[in-house]
């Protein structure tokens, strides 16, 4: 019989740090008409950044996120 093989155990991910763009805003600042403010929540390439990136809180991000929809269906964000 052959000898058994050692178990190999699985790698671990090394973390890497992402960038945190901590932007504090008011939750009544969120509107779908103040087209600057939206802008700092998407890539150049108009996509929504993660929660993870801009560290709101959930409720926040569902607002943040109907707004720019609501936003580029008015033709105000690409």
């Amino acid at each position: 019989m052959p000898p058994a093989a050692k178990p190999t155990r699985p790698r671990r991910r090394t973390l890497r740090s992402l960038p945190k763009r901590r932007i504090d805003i008011n939750m009544e600042a969120i509107d779908f008409k103040n087209t600057e403010m939206l802008k700092k929540f998407l890539t150049e390439k108009g996509r929504i950044l993660p929660r993870r990136i801009t560290g709101m809180t959930a409720k926040m991000h569902r607002k943040l996120t109907q707004e720019i929809k609501r936003a580029r269906n008015v033709l105000l964000v690409k």
